[in-house]
């Protein structure tokens, strides 16, 4: 018979390996955020920048810098949030959504030249989604709280209810008169 040539030791290690990679990047990213956000010092304090790549231009700041600043004012903690949501592991990591919600809005109203109410009204546009998050957060707290604080474990409550049935049919069956 053959061996096998992915044995379980070099698999754990693959994971570990990997596990470290991902936990590096997160940590080079947090520990650059500062420096990221201060990268709106670069952009010149003129209404439009042009590269050979794109054009940035800012007609409600008046100044590509001063819009770049709001810009990364918004967009590194959006990116920290995301971070955290996604290394997260407790049970209410989908609260965080809530506030990524807010930045995203708020990203998206600071680039749309047309809106002029920024940080004003996206607070509306979070409701459906508060709407949608909190009471399945809340729904997760409840199981967890009934399972671990209270000990009710609704798979054993269910079980028991059908051997209840179960004995009760038995015992129904058991005294009804048999037809002759």
């Amino acid at each position: 018979m053959a061996e096998n040539p992915f044995k379980k030791d070099d698999f754990k290690k693959a994971i570990k390996s990997r596990s470290i990679w991902i936990g590096s990047i997160v940590a080079v990213l947090i520990a650059i955020s500062p420096y990221l956000f201060y990268t709106y010092q670069y952009f010149p304090n003129t209404p439009t920048y042009d590269t050979f790549l794109f054009s940035i231009e800012s007609t409600y700041y008046e100044s590509v810098n001063t819009m770049m600043w709001m810009l990364m004012g918004k967009l590194i903690p959006l990116i920290l949030l995301i971070l955290w949501f996604f290394t997260c592991k407790h049970w209410w990591y989908h609260i965080i959504l809530i506030p990524v919600a807010m930045y995203a809005f708020q990203i998206f109203s600071l680039i749309e030249s047309d809106i002029k109410n920024i940080d004003e009204i996206e607070i509306y546009w979070l409701i459906p989604i508060m709407m949608f998050i909190t009471p399945f957060v809340y729904f997760i707290r409840v199981k967890l709280f009934d399972k671990h604080v209270l000990g009710i474990d609704l798979d054993a409550m269910d079980q028991e209810l059908k051997e209840l049935k179960a004995k009760q049919k038995a015992s129904e069956d058991k005294n009804m008169p048999k037809a002759v």
